[in-house]
């Protein structure tokens, strides 16, 4: 039919008039459209993330990964006039070699809360957050994504506590009623249903069916200083797991620990920071072990946990913690470690930006070795990157990381490293290519 309609315009018209109708509707297909089009042909393929005992696997093969924290994607993706940034972080990220990007899935009835009350949620936020997940593969960053926070930024715990107290259902006003009250489990499975469901309104997948994510967090950093024994989380920890993987087995998942031992490890006495960390209610070994956790997590912040300790004594800790825990995971969990926050601060005495570049070197050299050998030690997530002109979201450990050069070059050099004993994942080619030519 298409063919006989354009015989008669010929035959009518002549040729240039309906040649030109037609130059004129490719042209403004291309002018609506093209763009669109082009950048779906060019967007990474991606596969799930899948693990095989100690190593995290990408179509068949080992993946070992250099990543970075800006908890802010989706706050600053809210607003139009700020999404630039985002994608700026994304682009600047991939530009590095780096592959995986931490952030928060979260915002609970704050500023820009994503959750306003639970069941209530704000779809300009979540559109926020389908925008964060549909950049990042568009650059083939993947996504660990976190699920509430145990701290109070961003709502946390405590304001699940809190909703729960207002409605008049809650047992205690104690933030860690969150781990055992009914209401408040109840709350944040409802919540995680909401999420892993969601039809991001760019893509059309459903997050559950996204491997640009790359794994959930169930909760940033756990603490339930009100049961040392560890019971509480323990429960709370299968539970929500168990829950996750019921609605979600494409994802793997991970707890959020520090990285602390509990009150039966050995090594609460040698290895622990001190006799506090082994009574905050979880425990590395024991939570990390339940077979709905796929992967372990651990945070590196020796200058939040000692007072006064020379820089030296503070490199040769950090090499001690994480030898320690990839240890762990090679001879009992059987399972790959990811020490998902690691960060020196602006504020420590007679700091010096050098420190920083070297405190990074030695958790950088620890992943590598681990590379090299096969080993569990997966993975590093530096705390945290941003972009120009966001001090109001940066701390005393943030960095604009291309602003000194040293610090640029350690973390893309770290990226060639992996790169060469891992080998390439598609996407990274180009960029590592003009990254890693001339270097050994």
């Amino acid at each position: 039919m298409v063919k006989a309609l354009l015989q008669t315009m010929v035959a009518g018209n002549g040729l240039f008039f309906p040649i030109l109708g037609l130059a004129s509707c490719v042209a403004f297909i291309y002018m609506s459209f093209g763009d669109l089009w082009f950048n779906f042909h060019k967007e990474p393929k991606m596969s799930f993330v899948q693990r095989n005992g100690i190593h995290f696997m990408v179509d068949d093969k080992v993946f070992y990964i250099n990543g970075w924290n800006s908890y802010w994607l989706m706050d600053h993706a809210v607003d139009e006039y700020r999404r630039p940034k985002v994608s700026a972080m994304l682009e600047a990220g991939a530009k590095m070699g780096l592959t995986v990007c931490r952030t928060w899935a979260f915002n609970d009835g704050a500023y820009n809360a994503l959750q306003i009350s639970p069941g209530r949620y704000n779809e300009q936020v979540f559109t926020a957050l389908d925008h964060v997940i549909a950049e990042a593969r568009k650059h083939g960053i993947r996504l660990l994504l976190s699920l509430v926070n145990n701290l109070q930024p961003y709502g946390g715990k405590t304001q699940y506590v809190k909703w729960a107290w207002e409605e008049g259902v809650g047992l205690s006003a104690s933030n860690d009623s969150f781990f055992y009250d009914p209401s408040t489990r109840q709350y944040f499975k409802n919540h995680v249903k909401t999420l892993l469901t969601r039809k991001n309104t760019i893509t059309g997948t459903q997050y559950r069916d996204d491997p640009t994510i790359f794994a959930w967090e169930l909760i940033n950093e756990p603490r339930c200083m009100t049961d040392p024994s560890g019971d509480t989380l323990q429960e709370w920890i299968e539970e929500m797991s168990i829950f996750v993987k019921s609605i979600d087995n494409n994802h793997l998942i991970t707890v959020g620990l520090e990285g602390f031992y509990g009150p039966k490890s050995s090594k609460r006495l040698t290895v622990n920071p001190g006799e506090w960390a082994a009574v905050l209610g979880s425990d590395f070994i024991r939570n990390s072990k339940l077979s709905t956790i796929d992967f372990a997590s651990v945070h590196i912040y020796p200058d939040q946990w000692f007072h006064n300790q020379e820089f030296e004594d503070t490199l040769k800790y950090v090499s001690k913690w994480m030898v320690s825990h990839i240890e762990d995971c090679d001879r009992e969990l059987n399972k790959p470690v990811m020490f998902t926050e690691f960060g020196f601060s602006n504020l420590n005495k007679g700091f010096e930006p050098s420190q920083r570049d070297r405190f990074y070197k030695v958790v950088h050299n620890i992943i590598h070795k681990s590379a090299k050998k096969r080993r569990s030690g997966a993975g590093s997530f530096v705390w945290q990157f941003l972009v120009e002109g966001m001090a109001e979201y940066n701390d005393d450990y943030g960095i604009v990381p291309w602003e000194r050069s040293s610090t640029y070059e350690l973390i893309t050099e770290h990226s060639c490293k992996l790169a060469a004993v891992q080998g390439e994942l598609p996407f990274q080619k180009e960029h590592l290519k003009a990254l890693c030519s001339g270097r050994q």
